[in-house]
């Protein structure tokens, strides 16, 4: 059977974080056909948080990450109601 998924290029800043006893995954990836980078922070339980838009370049995405560390801290990634997706804008 024929592979129908679109070819994805993943960023090599895509890697696991740990921080304060937290860990999560964060994966920065992009369709090979386009031009924006999409970033998603994968907790431990499997819950993803997307940012809604794409962004520029992967180092940008990985940026935004880091500033959603900072100023929220690595616990804004986890549960709150043990499942679900969360979206950032």
């Amino acid at each position: 059977m024929a592979d129908n998924d679109p070819p994805i290029t993943v960023s090599p800043l895509s890697r696991m974080v740990s921080e304060d006893g937290i860990t999560v995954r964060v994966e920065i990836f992009k369709l090979e056909a386009d031009e924006g980078w999409t970033l998603e922070v994968i907790n431990e339980a499997g819950t993803s948080t997307v940012w809604e838009d794409p962004f520029d370049s992967d180092a940008s995405a990985f940026e935004a990450f880091k500033r959603a560390v900072e100023i929220e801290g690595i616990g804004t990634f986890l549960d709150d109601d043990g499942e679900g997706w969360t979206t950032i804008h």
